[in-house]
């Protein structure tokens, strides 16, 4: 019924052993979840593909945004304001 390349872990192990869970997870294996000499479930890895980054369309969708082009001074003196607005003024130093 299982395969011999599962694992298993007891509700105690998760808590104490997160770190072989982490591992087995990390190494594409299956766990098999134990209560009370049962198997109650099946922890599996999720698998992620990122979709590889393009360029091309990046540039398109930040084009679309029509984002305005700003200094550095024009960026440091918007951020200090909402700070500004956010926080109030500063305590002066003595």
């Amino acid at each position: 019924m299982y395969s011999l390349t599962m694992q298993a872990i007891s509700f105690t192990q998760l808590r104490t052993e997160p770190r072989k869970l982490k591992r087995l997870l990390e190494e594409g294996k299956s766990i098999d979840l134990i209560h009370r000499s049962k198997v109650v479930g099946e922890i599996k890895p999720k698998v992620f593909d990122p979709e590889p980054f393009d360029p091309e369309k990046f540039a398109k969708v930040v084009k679309k945004l029509n984002l305005p082009k700003l200094s550095g001074r024009e960026i440091e003196r918007r951020y200090r304001k909402v700070m500004m607005e956010k926080h109030g003024q500063t305590i002066p130093r003595y």
